[in-house]
């Protein structure tokens, strides 16, 4: 029962769609959830301040460093049917709206009830080191550079006086050697 058309160009083919008064780009599952982002990408008609111009930046763009690109997965990432063995194509159809749908709806229950949580204790760590990192490791290491400024001159004293000279000694010894690559 194939049809020799990709899933995606595939369109449901209910008695009564029509007579619904459904647009025809809802028909496949792409026209779903492209009504369904287009439901939330709306933006109010009145002009806010621009405290709330700033977060709206945000919230277009949640991944401006690109950090999380490797996360695009799409059902045909996941799914995929060669030609050799097909199952209907309504069922294709079904099963990659069901996935993107519950996708979709399961990441925002989860990041619902996880994100605030997750955000706080990260916060509190990032807080937390940033303060041992300014007020104790570089105060440390600054300390300690300091302190040892005495070795680095005894030891640029030792590879001067005993490590140089000799390494110099090869170096001219080894200088007049000469290899030559000749092919019989």
């Amino acid at each position: 029962m194939t049809t020799g058309r990709t899933p995606a160009e595939t369109r449901l083919d209910l008695e009564d769609i029509e007579e619904q008064g459904i647009p025809p780009g809802r028909h496949t599952a792409e026209g779903l959830l492209e009504e369904v982002v287009e439901v939330e990408a709306e933006e109010p008609a009145q002009e806010e301040d621009s405290a709330h111009s700033d977060t709206r930046s945000l919230v277009k763009n949640r991944d401006p460093r690109g950090v999380n690109k490797y996360l695009k997965v799409t059902f045909e990432d996941v799914i995929a049917e060669p030609p050799s063995v097909r199952s209907f194509d309504k069922v294709w159809l079904w099963s990659h709206a069901l996935f993107e749908v519950s996708r979709l709806w399961c990441y925002r229950l989860i990041s619902l009830l996880l994100a605030l949580p997750v955000s706080l204790v990260a916060g509190i760590l990032f807080a937390v080191f940033s303060c041992l990192h300014i007020w104790l490791i570089m105060p440390f290491i600054q300390l300690f550079l300091i302190n040892m400024h005495w070795v680095q001159t005894v030891w640029g004293s030792v590879l001067d006086i005993a490590i140089a000279p000799f390494f110099k000694s090869m170096g001219k010894c080894c200088g007049s050697i000469y290899v030559r690559l000749a092919r019989d």
